[in-house]
């Protein structure tokens, strides 16, 4: 199969990649561009560890081929940080203790970013809507709606 270029910005570092035509974004992500946090588990789009965000939006990464991101914009969670100072919502898993095995993390992460991007101050039901297509198997969600509630009231905080 001949390979075809895409043209693609990941992280805010843009990329010029040679790659087949029916490759998974998590593929290339992971693959190609060694960007490891994103996880590739159910290959389905059943379980959000794949969660990252194209042009804004929080996308199952096995479920999209990389030719669809085409010219767009992706984030993955390594690029939540700020070199090595973590996001808000990042410290705020930390500090909530919203992660056991971590395999789930990246994409609650992502999902909680991009519900975040869109609604500054979530309901605890919008949370719950926004991270329901992750599955998380340890901590039982209380500890992760915890965490993307505290950003959202710390945000709230700032806007006074």
């Amino acid at each position: 199969m001949k390979k075809k270029l895409l043209h693609i910005t990941v992280n805010n570092e843009y990329y010029e990649l040679y790659i087949k035509p029916k490759r998974l974004l998590v593929e290339v992500l992971r693959d190609e561009l060694g960007l490891t946090g994103t996880k590739r588990a159910c290959n389905t789009g059943s379980c959000g560890a794949c969660t990252v965000l194209l042009n804004g939006m929080a996308v199952k990464s096995c479920s999209v081929l990389a030719m669809q991101a085409e010219g767009a914009e992706v984030i993955t969670v390594e690029g939540l940080a700020k070199g090595a100072e973590l996001s808000p919502l990042q410290k705020s898993f930390l500090d909530h203790g919203s992660y056991q095995c971590g395999f789930c993390t990246a994409g609650m992460l992502m999902s909680a970013t991009a519900l975040l991007m869109e609604n500054a101050k979530p309901t605890k039901e919008e949370i719950k809507e926004a991270i329901h297509g992750n599955i998380c198997r340890c901590t039982g969600y209380n500890s992760i709606i915890r965490a993307i509630q505290a950003v959202a009231e710390a945000r709230s905080g700032e806007e006074r």
